[in-house]
């Protein structure tokens, strides 16, 4: 008599938790999720809006609580310390062992910490878990002032949380600019104004280089200009790393992160990774090898479930794009736009003299060729822009039929004929 295989994911974020869904839909195995961080899965982008109060808890989970039973998909809470691949078992913190046939790792994201003095004093912290966002509330119960280190989407998410709290708020920012390793100059620029717009003062051009404390808790830090900032919080926001640290010792192949094939297999058969602690050892071209975002996590989750399923199923991401929102401007961004373009690109930017909407196109300026764009301030449809990308469209028809991807056609009553004139303006100033 054959018995049911039994598929266990280490991780019941969106990629474990997708997975574990789309298995359930196409076949009969028995699943189960384990985690150490929360009950049942959870929106890790709505973890602000509790702080904020404008939700609470209960209303980041998906799905009802009986879903998981009706769906026979078993959660359990524990913390995976080792895997065992030659037996197919894995030990959790308290002594119990668990087999099985089938392992995905969906470990996802933890912050990264660049090893500073006094990185463990209380009131030091990042921002991924639900456990920070419980830490946060504790550390900022009496907080006067805080300094975030660091930019990007984390770092604007925490410096808007701390704002509706009214706590005053500076941020380091090594760019001249914020987020400019990813964004152009011109994109970054708006960004940062826009955040100073809000009260949240920007030091450009500035590390971390001292975290100082008195009786195990920060009280300032010093900077790579010499001055000190008092705070009773300092929020990291350096970015993020897999979370694979408990995967040493173990048989799967890691480098940054858990190396995996087109098909999101490890090195060893019937285990595989996902989400943001994998790493893609050939990724597509364009892409990079690990990336830490929802959607792509999302993918992966249902790409492995095909191949755990029977039918091998090759990862195929498509044309990378993001959103996100700095405080009350939406960004969203299709294609590639680089944030330094070398000869084979060029950049066309628009702005609303608001200093809240502007779009930038980036294009080959030897075939014309549509690249990618960001906007901001700007909702745009998704399958427009990708359907371009595909088609290999060129600069030309991208701008005179912008109107077909905008969410408000009378956005393109108001603004086409300006952004034309400045399209012109920009590409004889480029010629000259």
């Amino acid at each position: 008599m054959s018995t049911t295989e039994h598929v266990v994911i280490i991780g019941n974020g969106v990629a474990g938790i997708t997975a574990a869904r789309h298995i359930r839909r196409i076949s009969n195995k028995k699943i189960t999720v384990i985690s150490a961080e929360s009950d049942y899965f959870f929106s890790r982008t709505a973890l602000m809006y509790v702080y904020m109060g404008h939700m609470k808890w209960e209303h980041l989970k998906p799905y009802e609580d009986w879903f998981w039973e009706e769906n026979r998909i078993e959660l359990k809470q524990a913390y995976v310390e080792k895997i065992e691949a030659s037996s197919k078992m894995l030990f959790l913190r308290g002594g119990e062992k668990m087999s099985y046939d089938q392992l995905i790792l969906a470990t996802g994201s933890v912050p990264r910490f660049l090893g500073w003095d006094g990185e463990e004093l209380k009131g030091v912290q990042g921002l991924v878990s639900k456990q920070d966002l419980e830490l946060l509330e504790e550390n900022t119960r009496n907080c006067k002032s805080a300094v975030i280190v660091g930019g990007g989407l984390i770092g604007v998410e925490l410096a808007e949380m701390l704002h509706t709290r009214k706590i005053p708020v500076t941020m380091l920012i090594r760019e001249k600019a914020f987020w400019q390793n990813v964004l152009p100059i011109e994109d970054a620029q708006l960004i940062s104004r826009h955040i100073e717009s809000h009260g949240i003062v920007l030091k450009h051009e500035t590390e971390l280089k001292k975290i100082n404390g008195s009786n195990g808790k920060v009280t300032s830090i010093e900077t790579s200009s010499e001055e000190e900032l008092t705070c009773d919080l300092l929020g990291i926001s350096v970015g993020v790393k897999p979370n694979i640290s408990f995967l040493k010792g173990s048989e799967i192949e890691t480098d940054r992160g858990i190396l995996v094939d087109a098909n999101l297999q490890t090195n060893l058969p019937n285990v595989y990774a996902i989400g943001d602690c994998a790493q893609h050892r050939q990724p597509t071209t364009g892409r990079k090898d690990i990336e830490a975002v929802w959607y792509t996590a999302r993918m992966m989750g249902e790409t492995v479930a095909q191949t755990i399923c029977g039918k091998p199923f090759a990862y195929k991401p498509g044309h990378w794009f993001n959103s996100a929102k700095f405080f009350d401007i939406e960004y969203q961004t299709y294609g590639n736009v680089s944030a330094n373009p070398g000869e084979a690109e060029q950049h066309f930017h628009w702005q609303h003299k608001d200093g809240e909407k502007a779009i930038t196109i980036a294009f080959d300026p030897g075939t014309n060729q549509f690249l990618g764009i960001n906007t901001f301030g700007i909702r745009m449809r998704h399958e427009v822009f990708d359907r371009w990308l595909t088609e290999e469209r060129d600069l030309e028809y991208v701008l005179s039929h912008l109107r077909e991807a905008n969410f408000d056609p009378e956005f393109y009553d108001h603004h086409e004929k300006e952004i034309f004139s400045s399209f012109k303006k920009n590409m004889i100033n480029s010629h000259t």
